[in-house]
């Protein structure tokens, strides 16, 4: 049996066992979803699908999600606002891509450049006080919205290139699609950065318009084509060691809805945090195979360059921080919890031998 099946089998038995005395009595709720990442990325858009299959298993009729592919019920950069007045009473993405509305701080709760791991941000997150700090964004920018952090993917690649990219002169006057924090580094080293969506990168390298992307992880990415164009694919993902997505749900409609329909949204996400990330981790190998099949070469920094991006962002840090303080706050809180985390990582895992080349 696949592992995502068991996942979802199990997660819909204790539900159901959960919601079956009170699903006839709560008025029913059709969460209508649109989504930023087309379901048919797997490991990425998927995550959505699997969230949904959850809920309408679970809920026993009470609760109903359905699926919008980007732009099809709302442009994906008016899903917040339309969440928050009430147009659509859903939306799925990662905060990141909002920080037009909320502030470079909202990328802290999509990825962190050298921050986190999967295991270490869910622990924040979920018992470190990042979940409070992630509503209160919300509250603080005036949005009627209910966030629940819902799935999450492992370490990305860090870029798709032309040539090789052995020194910062390498990169300076490239024009290249970046995401989130990583991008304020980039520019740093003389890099153009645009933001652009899955859909628009290939046209957008293919009329050159951009020399270089990254987007995701090496299954995603062959899904959009990249190895087709681009034959450097660089490790690792330092701007983004892993990087969670959200479930927003307007207000007034969290509020309407009763215990246990909250209750079942909140465990499904809990589950399509489980599968996004054991699926993201169980499929990338073989993508990787069948790009150096197609000519693609795979690099890992070098030290130099590594801490290269590393005095960057250190200084990307000090900027954002005095621009705004709650970007400090924020931050300051994640780098406490990571100091004490730090205690028992050091102690307890064993140290990762390179298989690199092997």
């Amino acid at each position: 049996m696949k592992i995502k099946s068991l996942v979802s089998m199990c997660t819909v038995a204790a539900l159901s066992m959960s919601v079956a005395t009170t699903a006839v009595a709560d008025d029913k709720v059709l969460l209508k979803l649109p989504v930023w990442f087309g379901t048919h990325l797997t490991g990425l858009g998927s995550s959505p699908l699997f969230f949904a299959d959850t809920v309408n298993s679970a809920s026993g009729g009470s609760v109903k999600v359905k699926i919008y592919e980007p732009g099809k019920l709302v442009a994906t950069k008016e899903m917040l606002e339309s969440v928050s007045n009430g147009a659509v009473n859903a939306g799925w993405g990662t905060p990141g891509y909002n920080t037009g509305l909320l502030g470079k701080k909202a990328a802290i709760f999509s990825a962190v450049p050298f921050g986190p791991e999967a295991p270490e941000f869910m622990a924040w997150v979920y018992y470190g006080g990042g979940r409070e700090l992630w509503q209160k964004l919300y509250d603080d920018a005036g949005y009627n919205v209910h966030a629940i952090p819902c799935s999450i993917i492992a370490p990305e690649t860090s870029g798709w290139f032309t040539k090789e990219i052995n020194s910062v002169a390498d990169l300076d006057g490239l024009r290249m699609r970046f995401f989130g924090l990583g991008a304020n580094v980039m520019e740093k080293l003389g890099v153009t950065t645009s933001l652009l969506a899955a859909g628009d990168i290939m046209p957008a390298l293919e009329k050159g318009a951009i020399d270089a992307t990254e987007f995701s992880m090496p299954a995603i990415d062959k899904l959009l084509g990249f190895p087709k164009l681009l034959k450097h694919n660089y490790y690792p993902g330092w701007h983004q060691p892993s990087t969670m997505f959200d479930i927003i749900i307007n207000g007034d409609t969290w509020a309407s809805m009763s215990a246990s329909q909250q209750s079942v949204v909140e465990t499904a996400c809990k589950a399509t945090m489980l599968d996004g990330l054991a699926l993201g981790e169980a499929i990338q190998f073989d993508y990787m195979k069948a790009n150096t099949d197609a000519g693609v070469t795979n690099h890992y920094w070098s030290d130099e360059m590594l801490a290269t991006f590393q005095s960057a962002w250190d200084e990307v840090v000090a900027e954002l921080i005095a621009d705004d303080p709650e970007f400090g706050e924020i931050y300051g809180a994640l780098n406490e919890f990571r100091a004490n985390y730090q205690i028992w990582q050091e102690w307890i895992y064993l140290p990762r031998p390179s298989m690199r080349g092997q």
